[in-house]
């Protein structure tokens, strides 16, 4: 039994592209209350050799941060052979067996090293996910969405459908109901998505009208400051680098320790406010990244009724991803799992936001019709773990030879795809919105030529785009 009336504002953080293994496996041992990661387990590589999960104890330099390097792949292809051994769909209730995440890593672009993939954090080295997991609730059985790329699985948060797309290319825009529109409608539930370069969800098309609800992050720092945090508020990393601001989101190879810089300003924030006591803060992953994870995703509601085009009916998840529930009403060192069969996922959130906001409605999909929701981790009967009041990640800052090569490193598929949502955003005031959607239904354009050259151009290019698309509405 929880305590869902006493929380008033939720904040999600999605990160991206790592497993729970990968970060969380070792938190607690393995045991029949944590599914964590035995240290003995292997992959095969592609002559059957086994190549065995490993750490590098104590490391944290920046190198080791960045593990894997180069990046794995994420495309419905590649998880299908991390998962199946094939990039075939699998036949209909085919049980994974987890046994192709080395096979797939050494196909990919950038001369990968099998044991790479195998890779594992400790405690000490992700000190700041881990506290928290431990101080509050980690989620051993929460899994993606869909056994897809970041932009599906980023749209189930949001709508609890990928509406068909398995992939984040070729670029859409999803025009179906949201969670955002839903507080619209409601009149009584507020909202804000807070993003430091590009916000992911700018590809709803249903909020293209609704800019305004649009802040970066620093609007979220003084928002905790002025206790004036909205109802719900979903929070996007910085996907690019930039001279003296780099990629913080934990999609490798990036440095894993400036994504646990921005989970201790975000706690950190929250932390300080007046609304602390009446907060839940869910830390989560988009997906696994290709990153190794032991747990086979298990079959999964399907949304809606699939359409004849659709390579895949999304009817099961993705692969495990790590999830930490934070409030002062959260007992210490809970390790969260739901009551029923069905596991979490991201649409969770919107489950639980359903559920504290009737007003918002039932459910968007059949999808968030079957998640449980996440009221269970608010056991206590008042807010009196109140955690610490401040917590600390590593330190880390690129020397200006790292900061200047990162200028001109190719663009990863993420990245990519969002220098072409940002060539059909919405161009400033004056522009016709309506007349502007039609267009963006009837085809979305390119971008110019160059923009997607390096990371510099494209970070200049969607800086430029975002700041007319903020002032469109």
């Amino acid at each position: 039994m929880g305590h869902l009336e006493n929380i008033q504002h939720f904040v999600v953080l999605m990160l991206e592209n790592r497993s729970f293994d990968s970060l969380l496996g070792t938190l607690y041992p393995k045991s029949a209350t944590f599914e964590g990661l035995d240290i003995n387990t292997t992959n095969p590589d592609p002559t059957g050799t086994p190549v065995q999960v490993w750490n590098l104890p104590g490391g944290t330099d920046e190198n080791v941060m960045r593990i894997p390097d180069p990046d794995p792949g994420e495309l419905w292809t590649d998880i299908n052979t991390q998962l199946f051994g094939s990039p075939n769909a699998p036949i209909p209730g085919s049980v994974p067996g987890m046994n192709g995440f080395v096979k797939n890593y050494l196909t990919q672009k950038g001369a990968p090293v099998a044991k790479n993939i195998m890779h594992y954090f400790n405690t000490k080295q992700v000190p700041v996910i881990s506290a928290l997991a431990k101080q509050f609730a980690v989620c051993d059985h929460w899994f993606a969405s869909a056994p897809c790329q970041t932009w599906p699985n980023r749209w189930f948060v949001h709508t609890a459908t990928a509406d068909g797309h398995e992939n984040n290319e070729p670029i859409h825009v999803l025009d179906v109901d949201t969670i955002y529109n839903r507080c619209e409608l409601a009149g009584t539930v507020d909202w804000k998505i807070y993003f430091h370069d590009f916000a992911q969800s700018m590809t709803l098309l249903r909020l293209w009208p609704l800019t305004d609800h649009f802040h970066l992050y620093s609007r979220f720092q003084a928002d905790c400051q002025t206790a004036s945090l909205p109802s719900y508020s979903f929070i996007e990393p910085r996907y690019y680098d930039e001279f003296g601001n780099q990629e913080n989101d934990m999609h490798p190879p990036s440095v894993v320790t400036l994504g646990e810089q921005l989970i201790a300003d975000v706690y950190n924030c929250i932390r300080a406010s007046k609304l602390w006591p009446k907060t839940m803060l869910i830390i989560t992953f988009d997906e696994h990244g290709g990153c190794y994870d032991h747990v086979p995703p298990p079959p999964a509601a399907v949304p809606e009724a699939p359409r004849a085009d659709q390579v895949f009916n999304f009817d099961r998840y993705g692969v495990r991803v790590p999830a930490v529930i934070v409030s002062p009403y959260v007992q210490k060192g809970t390790i969260l799992r739901p009551t029923g069969a069905v596991p979490y996922d991201h649409t969770s959130i919107i489950a639980t936001l359903r559920k504290r906001f009737p007003a918002l409605g039932a459910p968007l999909t059949g999808r968030d019709a079957a998640a449980p929701d996440l009221e269970s981790a608010l056991a206590l009967t008042s807010p009196t773990n109140t955690g610490p009041a401040r917590i600390k990640a590593l330190p880390y800052a690129p020397t200006p030879t790292t900061a200047a090569v990162a200028q001109t490193k190719p663009l990863n598929g993420m990245q990519t795809a969002l220098v072409k949502l940002a060539a059909n955003l919405p161009e400033g005031p004056g522009n016709d919105l309506q007349a502007h959607v039609a267009s963006v239904r009837a085809g979305l354009k390119d971008p110019p030529p160059g923009a997607t050259a390096d990371v510099h151009a494209a970070s200049t290019y969607v800086k430029k785009q975002v700041g007319n698309f903020l002032q469109a509405s």
